[in-house]
């Protein structure tokens, strides 16, 4: 695929090989990256993404080499790079080359790279879910605060399960058994014209597409619960939703085998936020 990469002062469109068999991130996973957007000129709540990269890094034992001001700044610059037509994601990273002793991380030899590559908006059609038996992490489990590399394989066992169900995601419990998110993107669920969301728990990322969504539906007069969910509210749920920085909202259309219709709050939430997005400073 088409892409900028920048490292180390350079800007390239070929991958830079920068990791070996001894650095402590390819070895023991010490990887933090950060997910945005760039569609046709926007790059919607890039400065807050920026800023989470360096939250993140700092909670996974880093010393960020950037702020991020400077990662906003590079990504606005590869964004133009691309084009004022692409549709792209952008992921700043930080990782650690060394280690103290066998697992620690060494903090000052954190290091940093950009990759901004095409990767086309999802269609607006509708995904299947099912359940999946893997649950979350908690906080004394794992760095559940860092959006961290080491956390997605757990998402991936579960979106490998959907698979074998003949699904395209999968819903994730908490450690007490409760809906934590999908498996690569938040979770909406709406009954008897009630919107629910599961609160915040600190077992699952508060997306920055979630956050932005929620106070979308707040400031246009619809009551959104942040609460506790069950799995069995799903089961009966008139429509199930997810917002995520790659496909922003999507539908659920089918849920554990029962086909669903694209509900009034997921086609609102997808309205109010590309609404709120063309309305913003262009990049390009």
């Amino acid at each position: 695929m088409a892409g900028v990469y920048h490292y180390d002062g350079t800007w390239t469109t070929e991958e830079p090989k920068v990791v070996g068999p001894m650095d402590h991130a390819f070895w023991l996973g010490s990887v933090i990256f950060d997910g945005a957007r760039a569609v046709r000129g926007f790059a919607p709540d890039l400065d807050r993404h920026a800023a989470r990269a360096v939250a993140s890094a700092r909670a996974m034992l880093m010393k960020p080499t950037k702020t991020p001001e400077e990662i906003a700044s590079l990504c606005r610059e590869g964004i133009r790079r691309m084009g004022p037509d692409a549709e792209l994601y952008v992921r700043p990273m930080f990782f650690i080359r060394k280690g103290l002793g066998a697992a620690r991380p060494d903090p000052d030899s954190t290091d940093f790279i950009l990759a901004i590559y095409d990767s086309p908006l999802p269609k607006w059609a509708g995904f299947s879910a099912v359940m999946a038996p893997f649950r979350r992490p908690t906080p004394e489990m794992a760095p559940t605060d860092a959006k961290a590399a080491c956390l997605y394989p757990n998402g991936a066992r579960a979106s490998a399960f959907a698979a074998t169900q003949g699904a395209d995601n999968a819903v994730m419990c908490d450690a007490m058994g409760h809906v934590a998110e999908f498996a690569s993107a938040n979770l909406w669920f709406a009954k008897d014209g009630r919107l629910v969301t599961p609160a915040i728990n600190h077992t699952f990322l508060n997306g920055i597409t979630r956050q932005r969504v929620l106070s979308l539906f707040r400031e246009n007069g619809v009551v959104v619960e942040e609460r506790t969910v069950k799995p069995a509210e799903l089961e009966t749920a008139d429509e199930i939703f997810s917002t995520g920085n790659y496909a922003k909202v999507q539908p659920c259309t089918r849920y554990n085998g029962r086909d669903m219709q694209i509900g009034r709050f997921a086609t609102q939430a997808r309205e109010l936020y590309w609404r709120w997005m063309e309305a913003g400073e262009k990049v390009v």
